[in-house]
């Protein structure tokens, strides 16, 4: 199976961003973990601050399964939410943070609608947990 997992803007600086939040472990570094724990798995992986790039990134459609962590976009993002209504594979949203701790903006999310199932305030874990729910 290959698992796409893309993440949002600012995701980028995972590791250093906001440690108290998302902790200290980069995504790289995350991401051989995930490989290695899922090395029957081919997954790609792919970052964007730019919106349209993360829907031209979906639009590829050379996955079978669908990780997204749209950080802010999560938020107002209908353009996102369009494109990942019009993907019909498997599809988690993923949130470091437990979205419903944290402002009040931050408690909706436009995009999970068109998901298959949310996973929020499991650390860098839930990227883990969403590729366990995957499995067939």
């Amino acid at each position: 199976m290959k698992v796409l997992i893309v993440n949002g803007p600012n995701l980028n600086l995972l590791g250093s961003r906001e440690p108290e939040i998302y902790g200290t472990i980069s995504m790289e570094e995350y991401l051989e973990n995930i490989k290695s724990e899922f090395s029957s798995y081919e997954i790609k992986y792919y970052q964007s601050n730019i919106e349209g790039e993360i829907i031209n990134r979906l639009q590829e459609n050379d996955f079978d399964a669908l990780v997204i962590n749209p950080g802010a976009f999560t938020h107002y993002s209908y353009a996102i939410a369009d494109c990942l209504k019009n993907i019909q594979k498997p599809k988690v949203e993923v949130h470091i943070s437990n979205i419903y701790k944290r402002e009040e903006f931050r408690q909706k999310s436009v995009t999970a609608a068109n998901t298959d199932a949310v996973l929020s305030g499991f650390g860098m874990g839930g990227y883990r947990l969403a590729i366990l729910s995957l499995k067939f």
